[in-house]
């Protein structure tokens, strides 16, 4: 079973959810808290995860999805809704990048991609999904290439790796 079936079907089907899209990131930064308990111990594997509800009114969510070395199961670690992301920063606008920036109302998360492509492909899904669910206002896609931000639900998107455990994705645009 791939990564992304298995989050899937661990972290999203039993709360009525379904999955769009997932890319395996690392952080860019190291995190300034080290006094706090961050809940594991050891390595892991992190993936962000864009998800909707299957009931209506729709709910839109991205979510931080953690497995640890050792482990076959994945543990949903933080959650934050589509109206909460303020800002993607996509770092480069002039190259491709495996590098992003999700900015929401009370964090700001820098991340690594496993590719450039990987990225682009999440960024593409994610914007995607933001121009059909965001109400009112929408997040800014910041120094992000036009092949991310395009109209058509297929964009060319060099370096996509397609490597298991990198990025799945499923562009379901209908509810």
């Amino acid at each position: 079973m791939s990564a992304r079936s298995a989050i899937n079907k661990e972290i999203f089907t039993p709360h009525d959810e379904r999955m769009l899209a997932a890319v395996q990131v690392k952080r860019r930064t190291k995190k300034k808290i080290p006094f706090l308990a961050t809940g594991g111990q050891g390595d892991y594997t992190t993936f962000i995860c864009l998800s909707v509800t299957n009931k209506k009114p729709t709910q839109v969510s991205i979510t931080k999805v953690k497995q640890f070395e050792g482990s076959s199961s994945f543990v949903r670690r933080s959650q934050w809704t589509l109206d909460q992301l303020r800002q993607v920063n996509g770092i480069d606008s002039n190259k491709d990048c495996p590098e992003f920036d999700l900015m929401f109302e009370n964090a700001c998360d820098q991340w690594v991609a496993g590719s450039s492509g990987d990225k682009c492909m999440f960024v593409q899904v994610l914007h995607n999904t933001c121009q059909r669910y965001s109400a009112d206002r929408k997040p800014e896609f910041v120094n992000c290439q036009s092949k991310l931000l395009g109209d058509g639900d297929t964009i060319p998107c060099r370096g996509f790796s397609g490597s298991a455990g990198s990025i799945e994705f499923h562009l379901d645009m209908t509810s």
